[in-house]
């Protein structure tokens, strides 16, 4: 039998997450972008020797793109939006989040939280990502190359696609902002 639980995290909610986002990035200030994604892939590992509910561990796989989007070089995000993707990674790489990791079934209960929230966030960089990740399989398919070696390089015939998801990913991102009144993102800021 399964149950459906909802969560409702209120404005004061979203401010506690926010500023413990905020915390964490000065925390890992100063280290470099493949120790924060290779911290955020440790989370991962340390997930798989716990007995974490069914909920939390969808979640964690939605962080495994997020640091897989970080390191394919394939992709290359431009730096001002790789930085907002290592602003999210900032959490999961500072060992001092909301709930301690070693709480038994609660423990990465915040960090389910969090991977929710930066879902939200970078709603835009995630589907650019995914766009160009089908692109790139399936040409690579169609080519009889090994999608696997194209995470560690740019090809030709897939950069006028990746050009253009990233250009579209920031438009939405910036007509999302102009279309709600201004919003914009609250659980870190960059550039």
């Amino acid at each position: 039998m399964s149950l459906a639980i909802t969560i409702e995290l209120g404005d004061a909610d979203v401010q506690r997450f926010a500023e413990t986002m905020q915390r964490a990035e000065k925390n890992v200030r100063g280290r470099s972008a493949e120790d924060i994604v290779g911290s955020a892939s440790k989370l991962l590992d340390l997930s798989k020797t716990t007995d974490a509910p069914a909920f939390i561990r969808e979640r964690l796989d939605k962080l495994r793109n997020l640091i897989e989007m970080a390191r394919d070089e394939g992709f290359a995000l431009p730096e001002e939006d790789r930085q907002r993707v290592l602003a999210c990674l900032a959490y999961f790489a500072d060992a001092d989040d909301l709930i301690h990791d070693s709480v038994p079934v609660l423990g990465f209960l915040d960090d389910a939280i969090m991977i929710e929230l930066c879902q939200r966030e970078l709603k835009h960089e995630i589907e650019a990502y995914a766009d160009f990740t089908d692109f790139r399989n399936h040409e690579a398919h169609r080519l009889g190359v090994d999608p696997a070696t194209l995470k560690t390089q740019r090809v030709e015939w897939a950069e006028a696609r990746r050009l253009e998801l990233i250009d579209r990913m920031r438009r939405r991102r910036r007509d999302g902002y102009a279309n709600v009144g201004g919003w914009s993102p609250v659980l870190f800021r960059v550039g």
